[in-house]
């Protein structure tokens, strides 16, 4: 940033002593456009029409004082950020302070000396010039967090439309009788493919606004065996590459008949793109022809949901296994996983732990509110 002085900065002087105003201007007119009032009336009206970028105020002024003038600058939109230096006489405390509440920035004492008035001017047009840039910034920021927010909109809308075509012509495709084997394999090929874009749509699209914990999710009931139904169907193929299979347990003393509602509080998109990330990184990790387990319990007023594979979670990322790109083992692996399905419980109000171990597998356990439809048969 160019801070050396020049021309273009505009200095407005006010003092109703004419060898005040002779004084001060000598010493800035080499250097910047000079300005000169005599009273803060005046004053007032050039801060207006040429707004310049610093303002030397005397206080004691006729009709209205330098405070008076430097509060009413304050108070208008064009004159607010100017930034003013007081140059008076006052030395007291009490009228220093009085001049900062009124939204002065410096004093500079009378007798003035040209030294000093040219390092403050200096000074504070460098400060109001990095306040003004970092302003400008801030704005680019917000900017470009409402362009993020209007193309996760535009994904949201737009982007999902094609891809429900894309699984229901799939689905009929599959359904077809006369299918051949390898015709079957390219259709599961493609659906999987098809999958991972809706994971990636789905994931990316509010995990901005999670991290900035701007997001307000929409809470409901939502059927969690509804979810893993689909999460299994959905990873059929990843299950078939492995020799393994999406097991469900049911709560201790009961079986998945007995369940009569197993339903949590949540969004459904969230709760979906939550689980398929940690089922589809336990089959990625499960040993071959072991299955993956999800085990429905509960506690108190928290539904548990704990997944489990037999595969262990390296060392060296046991401690990071929750944070941003951390991944191991995975060539395209972005390491969003566990990150974002950690984010996605804090926002509905619960939380994932884990526990990795040679001997026991990797279990995660997801905690979140039950909802109103959830029991189980009388035993």
């Amino acid at each position: 940033m160019e801070n050396n002085p020049g021309p273009e900065q505009k200095i407005l002087i006010v003092d109703d002593i004419p060898t005040n105003l002779d004084l001060l201007k000598g010493i800035l007119q080499p250097s910047y456009t000079v300005f000169v009032a005599i009273n803060g009336s005046i004053a007032l009206q050039i801060a207006q029409t040429q707004e310049p970028d610093l303002i030397l105020l005397d206080i004691m002024m006729p009709e209205m004082d330098g405070y008076e003038v430097c509060k009413r600058l304050k108070a208008h939109e064009t004159t607010s950020k100017i930034p003013v230096i007081f140059v008076t006489a006052k030395g007291d405390p009490v009228d220093e302070s009085k001049g900062f509440d009124a939204g002065c920035v410096d004093y500079i004492k009378k007798p003035v000396s040209p030294l000093i008035v040219s390092a403050r001017v200096k000074t504070h047009l460098m400060l109001s010039r990095a306040l003004h840039t970092l302003e400008q910034q801030n704005e680019e920021l917000k900017k470009a967090a409402k362009l993020r927010e209007d193309v996760e909109r535009i994904s949201r809308h737009d982007l999902k439309n094609p891809m429900s075509a894309i699984f229901s012509g799939l689905y009929f495709l599959g359904a077809d009788p006369g299918l051949g084997k390898e015709a079957k394999e390219h259709i599961e090929t493609i659906n999987e493919a098809a999958q991972d874009m809706l994971n990636m749509i789905n994931s990316s699209l509010d995990l901005f606004k999670m991290e900035q914990d701007i997001y307000r999710p929409s809470l409901e009931d939502v059927n969690i065996m509804d979810i893993l139904t689909r999460i299994k169907r959905d990873l059929r193929a990843l299950s078939s590459a492995k020799d393994s299979r999406i097991e469900l347990k049911a709560p201790s003393g009961t079986t998945l008949e007995d369940i009569t509602g197993y339903a949590v509080r949540g969004e459904p998109l969230l709760i979906y793109s939550m689980l398929v990330n940690l089922l589809k990184n336990a089959l990625e990790a499960t040993p071959a022809n072991e299955p993956v387990t999800v085990a429905l319990a509960s506690r108190r007023d928290q539904a548990k949901i704990a997944i489990h594979n037999k595969g262990a979670i390296p060392k060296d990322i046991r401690d990071t296994v929750f944070d941003k790109f951390v991944t191991c083992g995975k060539q395209k692996g972005t390491g969003l996983g566990t990150y974002s399905a950690r984010l996605i419980a804090k926002t509905l109000g619960g939380d994932i732990a884990m526990e990795t171990s040679e001997q026991k597998g990797t279990t995660f356990t997801v905690s979140l509110e039950k909802g109103k439809e959830f029991g189980y048969k009388e035993a």
